[in-house]
């Protein structure tokens, strides 16, 4: 595309630049990084709380923030869904029955959590899941788990030295470093999306805009009619359907180091829409993380319902 036909993108760019600004600093975090040392010792902390217990003939116990919860969340127009820093807490009691699974599962992560940041080495909560199925039951559940770890530690996922298995690609004028130093080019080709988004260094780029497509069969059919050529500079990405943290990791990134358009391109029915504001407004699920993943500039591209009124009038 020439430089006039980007000419309402760079309008538009102008525009978001100057929210940024009014808007000022945006809500926190419920939570920052932590160093390895301190993540090592919040977990040591809850050790004690329940040897003490023990040493007591008390039954240990654990407190949960409730992520399930609505009265737990807030809404906030530049971060979307977000946690409150006090809420309403679960208790999980070693001798309930129906809590003493769950606070066995919870050991055992803590115990694998505290050896990975020891040892400063990273896994995949896949990994953690097949290292003994049977106790975890379902993967699922270990997901549960993590995210519950990373609430009571106050501690970001990442800080666990647990990823998250990637699903998304990516494509276009994109070229940035990874972690261990590897080069990354999107731009012949689609490439997965980084299971280390934090990682990434160098960013480089010239992109006008990043599409954010809902499905992956239309991500190829884009790639197929050579849509980053035909709309050079772009970038383009895809969750697959609901989308992973990675993904909403990375266009997180590219917002923040970016700092061009970002649109989405999803289909025009409740789980489209869904989908569109998980990436700008976040979930409830992942409340406690909204400020590293959620993107509140993103704006709904199509389709759009009046867009199924107009064409089908034709």
């Amino acid at each position: 595309m020439s430089s006039e036909q980007f000419s309402e993108v760079d309008v538009l760019q102008a525009k978001l630049l100057q929210n940024l600004e009014d808007a000022g600093e945006a809500i926190t975090s419920y939570f920052s990084d932590v160093a390895r040392l301190e993540v090592m010792s919040r977990i040591e902390e809850v050790t004690e709380k329940i040897v003490s217990s023990l040493s007591k003939e008390e039954a240990p116990v654990l407190v949960l923030k409730s992520r399930s919860r609505w009265s737990n969340v807030r809404f906030n127009e530049s971060v979307g869904l977000h946690m409150t820093a006090c809420g309403t807490v679960s208790i999980l009691r070693s001798d309930c029955p129906s809590a003493v699974i769950k606070f066995a599962l919870i050991l055992k992560a803590l115990s694998t959590i505290y050896k990975l940041v020891q040892s400063d080495s990273y896994v995949t909560k896949r990994d953690i899941y097949y290292n003994d199925p049977q106790l975890f039951g379902s993967q699922k559940t270990l997901d549960a788990i993590v995210d519950d770890i990373s609430c009571l530690l106050r501690v970001p996922r990442r800080s666990l030295h647990v990823c998250a298995t990637t699903k998304g690609l990516i494509s276009g004028d994109l070229c940035y470093l990874e972690e261990d130093g590897t080069r990354v080019d999107c731009s012949s080709t689609a490439v997965p999306v980084s299971s280390s988004v934090n990682g990434i260094m160098n960013i480089v780029s010239s992109a006008k805009f990043v599409l954010v497509i809902e499905k992956d069969a239309t991500f190829q059919r884009l790639l197929d009619d050579e849509f980053c050529t035909q709309f050079y500079p772009c970038i383009i990405i895809t969750g697959k359907g609901v989308p992973d943290v990675n993904s909403r990791l990375m266009v997180k990134k590219l917002w923040e180091t970016l700092h061009i358009p970002v649109f989405a391109l999803v289909d025009a029915d409740p789980h489209g829409i869904e989908i569109m504001c998980i990436y700008k407004y976040g979930s409830i699920s992942m409340a406690f993380e909204a400020p590293t993943l959620t993107v509140s500039s993103m704006l709904w591209l199509g389709l759009l319902p009046s867009d199924i009124e107009r064409w089908s009038s034709c």
